[in-house]
């Protein structure tokens, strides 16, 4: 890092427990954030700003002006515009010592498998089971932590899945039997800075996980906007889950 990018990033430098040494590997890491949406889009700012070197963007979608309630990566100007490529537009804006890479696709199957085996970290803030599910199968195949965030209406949940670790629960221990349901921002409602809270945690504990530091997996943090109360429950792994009970 050269003088500027230590100015830059030196507030978090300064903390004992991260250090020079936490921020190269942010430097050197490699991140998948799927879902430019309200999680997605709080995940990405973060990360961008804290120096995480090589940021991968995944969405289909283009940006509504329903959006612009909570996705802040987006603005005004952008409605009708692909997401991926208006957050990286915003990402590059924010910090040009980040490399992001933009793709506009929905990744499944051998795809997201193959880019789950190419990063240091997968983050989720997909709005569908289907996605979730796939992206949780291809964090198990690859052995790459998953850092797993959803709200809706007022409540919010996080939790982080770290293959290979003692007892590993994963995704699909959490929800072993759930269908593809409508419950969605579009039909339910959901506060705008909500899915901001949620999303600043998942970012958090992803620089946790990159720079080395203490991230639990299978531990279940849901937070009620409402009473303004966070609860924590160990996620314990599921013996006969589909996904990981024969591993």
């Amino acid at each position: 890092m050269d003088d500027a990018a230590l100015l830059r990033y030196s507030r978090q430098i300064l903390l004992p427990q991260f250090g020079y040494d936490g921020q190269e590997r942010l430097v050197a890491a490699r991140v998948l954030v799927l879902g430019l949406g309200g999680l997605g889009s709080a995940v990405a700012l973060y990360l961008a700003a804290a120096g995480v070197g090589q940021l991968l963007l995944v969405d289909d979608d283009r940006v509504d002006r329903t959006n612009l309630q909570r996705q802040i990566a987006h603005t005004e100007a952008d409605v009708g515009r692909l997401k991926v490529d208006s957050a990286a537009a915003r990402l590059r804006a924010l910090n040009p010592l980040v490399n992001v890479e933009p793709l506009a696709q929905r990744l499944d199957g051998a795809a997201l498998d193959a880019l789950a085996g190419q990063v240091d970290v997968l983050v989720d803030g997909c709005d569908n089971f289907a996605t979730r599910f796939a992206v949780n199968a291809a964090s198990l195949a690859r052995g790459t932590p998953l850092v797993s965030g959803s709200a809706i209406r007022w409540q919010g949940q996080v939790c982080v899945f770290r293959p290979g670790t003692p007892d590993a629960s994963c995704y699909h221990c959490l929800y072993p039997d759930i269908e593809e349901v409508a419950e969605a921002c579009a039909h339910t409602g959901v506060l705008a800075p909500l899915v901001g809270v949620i999303g600043a945690v998942q970012a958090l504990q992803t620089l946790k996980l990159l720079a080395g530091l203490d991230a639990p997996g299978g531990r279940l943090l849901s937070y009620d906007a409402l009473q303004g109360r966070w609860r924590q429950a160990r996620l314990r792994r599921d013996p006969a889950c589909p996904a990981c009970g024969g591993r």
